[in-house]
């Protein structure tokens, strides 16, 4: 984007500020510079006026000019088409020195003696602006003849070119950056002149009307223009179009291109007579507006279409040097719109590359900046009134606290100072409160989504370099959640059982149906559309499957002792998803050594029982009906009260299928082996005494009665029992010997033989009475 300071002037004073200071601030504000250079005419370059122009005898494109500089007539030899008897011309003295390092001398031509030289633009450094040397006209301000021609704002710029992100359309022109600079130098906008359509000009009623058939969002308006003659445009337009590059052969299309590159506004203009071939001045044709296929909005004249609305313009109905009646079309569409339909046309041009990045959405600021310059015209008829179809497109707002505001700069924002940076740069302002305001976010900045982006307009009009600087602070978000504890216990879990020999195994979370059946597990009831293999045709239901193959593996691989852990998920008969925690043990309990004589014994219940404790904490047991362990040796495991799975010896038959030694298995549900907090206990400093009772019980009668029992008690200074032992011989007949060990502790004293005696016989007393059983 290239800004001319003294056409930037025309939407700002900047008169008193420097280009220094201007560059510094668009840099400041997020607008960045990538280059500045002065433009001037050269010294000794003074304005003149053609006095007589004669064809030179010696050649068919040479003139010999007579040229009045003020001071003096001079003879100068001109070979431009255009140079004519009457014109205001720049004249190069004698001694000037062009930008390409050319010195005017005397010289002859072909004979002649030519004093000078009548310049073009592009020979004094200001870009071509049309062909042949450069005509002035009073629109650059009083010409004086012999008045140099840097004394005039037009020849004596500076040209600042600017390096815009993609979210930035809205400085795509000289009033989007004005109004930037506004925000950050704390001006005023200048209030452009208003501009009033000729009373006796025809209406554009009497040639177009415009019919919309969608939902539009965006805007579209028209007016229509009519050339005369031939027209040239002023030389103030000629030389700022040269300046930016924009410099083409049709006047109405450089007409357009000035209007756009200083509001912003996107136009494409239309040929009348190629639209309606036949049609005369007085006739009139209907442009229709319809939403295609990508939601971008196409421009049709008798189901022909003729331009897409900010993307491109059809070659057949594009004006050219002999259009007579034109049609202006401007527009805006929302640029995400712009964006979806470049994806699939991806036309790019000047209009597209605008649109794309959000163009001026208010049209009639072009419109009156357009009719401005075509009122100078005097060969250019405009059309009265407007052609237009809006929509009403509803605002985004976003309601902010200014403490937030502050929180996210880094530093409290007085709320006067944050409302009028915000108005200046185009935002409507509610204010709800003290403390709350709402902001309406302008169709132009389509890039502000929230209030963080809204901080950064704020910042960037103060500045980062005001915001004073802090020390950083470390201050690390605490990120523990549910998911990591949870991680952490089952880490726990698998560490612990790691410790006490546990090798931890991961299988497929399929398995095989047949298999889980026979062990008496449901299995999904949404069957497998395309399993992997046969042996892998379902969700599994249980990983003990999985376990009890690992280890017939290893037996047969010489595996003397195998000891498995495995932690993974489960699905039920109705897919729902279950986490389990699961061991096996199987075959001996240690490995044959000298000190149990390279014979082991095999493991048993209460040695798996023991080492699950070690693992999980502390459990209770009931008796359970699984088919798939051993009726003698099972049992439902209970963790606070609630059961959390089964533990047990595998079932003979399923040993003598799997080819298993004695084998015992657990699974029990992640969900319940949370491990709580430990807290510290009292405890005391005198020693405790230990007692055991052997009881006679009846085969099959259940230990948790005495154990409910004796806790019913409530004895103070009981600290724990439990069995250690359990025997039978033939003198017992239908009765086990249960020995229970006691331990007894005072928090106050040590305990004398007389206490302990008399709580053992309180125990043995209500075992007597609720169950009639008695020492052995």
């Amino acid at each position: 984007m290239i800004i001319s300071k003294n056409w930037l002037n025309e939407w700002i004073d900047l008169s008193d500020i420097s280009t220094n200071t201007i560059v510094q601030t668009l840099n400041s504000i997020g607008l960045e510079v990538d280059n500045f250079k002065s433009v001037k005419a050269p010294d000794k370059v003074v304005i003149g006026k053609v006095l007589e122009k004669i064809k030179h005898e010696n050649s068919d494109k040479l003139n010999i000019c007579k040229v009045d500089v003020g001071s003096e007539i001079l003879q100068i030899v001109c070979g431009a088409k255009n140079v004519d008897k009457d014109q205001i011309v720049a004249v190069a003295l004698v001694g000037a020195i062009l930008p390409n390092d050319l010195k005017i001398k005397p010289v002859k031509l072909r004979g002649v003696d030519s004093m000078g030289m009548i310049c073009s633009s592009s020979e004094l450094g200001f870009g071509k602006s049309n062909e042949g040397i450069m005509v002035l006209d009073e629109s650059m301000g009083e010409l004086i003849l012999g008045k140099a021609l840097n004394e005039y704002d037009l020849f004596n710029d500076e040209l600042i070119e600017i390096d815009l992100t993609p979210n930035r359309g809205d400085c795509l022109s000289l009033y989007g950056v004005a109004r930037d600079l506004s925000a950050a130098l704390d001006l005023n906008l200048k209030e452009l002149p208003s501009v009033k359509e000729s009373e006796n000009s025809v209406g554009i009623g009497r040639i177009l009307s415009v019919k919309n058939h969608t939902e539009l969002n965006g805007f579209f308006a028209y007016k229509a223009l009519e050339v005369k003659d031939n027209f040239k445009l002023n030389i103030v337009v000629q030389i700022r179009l040269a300046l930016i590059q924009e410099y083409k052969n049709n006047n109405i299309e450089n007409l357009l291109s000035y209007t756009m590159h200083a509001t912003g506004v996107v136009f494409f203009a239309y040929d009348f007579h190629k639209l309606c071939q036949e049609c005369q001045i007085d006739e009139k044709i209907i442009l229709e507006i319809n939403s295609l296929e990508h939601g971008e909005y196409g421009v049709y004249y008798k189901n022909n279409l003729i331009a897409l609305a900010g993307i491109e313009q059809k070659d057949d109905f594009k004006i050219n040097e002999d259009s007579k009646v034109i049609v202006i079309e401007a527009s805006y569409t929302h640029p995400q719109i712009i964006a979806n339909a470049m994806a699939v046309h991806k036309k790019k041009n000047d209009i597209s590359y605008r649109s794309l990045r959000g163009s001026e959405p208010k049209l009639s600021l072009g419109m009156d900046y357009l009719l401005k310059e075509c009122l100078k015209i005097d060969n250019l008829a405009v059309f009265s009134g407007t052609q237009q179809v809006f929509s009403q497109i509803e605002d985004k707002i976003i309601g902010i606290f200014t403490a937030d505001i502050d929180k996210i700069i880094g530093m409290p924002i007085d709320k006067n100072v944050l409302v009028k940076i915000l108005k200046k740069l185009g935002f409507d302002i509610i204010v709800v409160n003290d403390e709350q305001i709402n902001v309406k976010i302008p169709l132009h900045r389509s890039d502000i989504n929230n209030i963080a982006d809204i901080s950064e307009e704020i910042l960037r009009i103060i500045g980062i370099d005001n915001i004073p600087s802090k020390a950083l602070e470390f201050k690390e978000k605490n990120r523990l959640n549910q998911v990591y504890f949870d991680y952490q216990e089952l880490k726990n879990l698998r560490f612990k059982a790691s410790c006490n020999g546990y090798f931890e195994s991961i299988h497929y979370v399929l398995d095989n149906e047949e298999e889980l059946n026979a062990l008496g597990f449901k299995c999904i009831k949404n069957k497998l559309i395309n399993p992997i293999t046969k042996e892998l045709d379902t969700l599994r239901s249980t990983l003990i499957n999985h376990l009890l193959n690992a280890a017939k593996l290893n037996l047969r691989n010489s595996k003397k002792k195998v000891k498995l852990v495995e932690c993974g998920s489960v699905f039920d008969e109705f897919s729902n998803e279950h986490t389990k925690f699961a061991m096996i043990f199987s075959g001996f309990k240690e490995e044959p050594k000298i000190s149990n004589k390279a014979k082991p014994t095999l493991v048993d219940f209460y040695t798996f029982l023991a080492e699950l404790k070690s693992i999980i904490g502390e459990f209770s047991m009931q008796k359970s009906n699984h088919t798939f362990l051993s009726p003698y040796e099972q049992a439902n495991v209970y963790k606070n009260g609630k059961r959390i799975g089964f533990v047990g010896r595998v079932h003979l038959a399923i040993e003598n299928q799997k080819d298993l030694t004695k084998t015992y298995i657990c699974e029990l549900d992640i969900s319940g082996l949370k491990q709580e907090f430990k807290t510290a206990k009292h405890y005391s400093k005198f020693p405790s005494m230990s007692r055991d009772l052997s009881i006679m019980i009846p085969k099959g009668f259940e230990y948790e009665k005495i154990k409910n029992s004796i806790i019913k008690l409530d004895i103070d200074i009981l600290e724990s029992f439990r069995v250690v032992d359990l025997y039978t011989d033939e003198s017992l007949g239908e009765f086990y010997s249960l020995t229970i060990n006691f331990i007894f502790r005072d928090f106050e004293k040590t305990l004398e033989d007389s206490v302990v005696i008399e709580q053992t016989d309180k125990i043995l007393k209500t075992l007597n009475e609720e169950f009639g059983l008695k020492l052995r």
